[in-house]
């Protein structure tokens, strides 16, 4: 029997909190686009900071609702947070230090092992 327990909430939690600064990074780096449109510099660069934040909270609720690729979601996590510094600010730092923590303990988790084994009887007749 195992405890209810059979997912990796906490670093599902993380990554999607990770993931939310990740976006308003973005939308500030998007920001800097705008400006630099208003000089003729135009380019779906600033962008990408919206998407990877809004790829980021989908791996979070993944790592949840999903539980037995949490290796996949864990590497995805670890690699957007990576890219979160070039295209969104690192989400001010603590979405890459959250989103960068979370796909480390979705990596490193283990589905909890049955505590209750049930072993099969014979019967064995006495010796003559």
């Amino acid at each position: 029997m195992t405890n209810g327990m059979a997912r990796p909430v906490g670093a599902g939690v993380l990554t999607i909190l990770g993931g939310l600064f990740i976006l308003v990074g973005g939308l500030a780096f998007a920001l800097i686009g705008v400006i630099f449109a208003v000089f003729g510099v135009k380019s779906d660069v600033f962008l990408l900071g919206l998407a990877l934040g809004l790829l980021t909270i989908l791996v979070g609720v993944l790592m949840v609702a999903v539980p037995s690729l949490h290796s996949l979601w864990g590497a995805l996590a670890i690699i957007f947070a990576l890219v979160s510094i070039v295209v969104a600010l690192g989400g001010f730092v603590i979405g890459f230090i959250l989103t960068l923590i979370g796909g480390i303990l979705a990596l490193v988790w283990k589905p909890p092992t049955p505590s209750v084994f049930v072993v099969e009887a014979h019967r064995v007749p006495p010796p003559g």
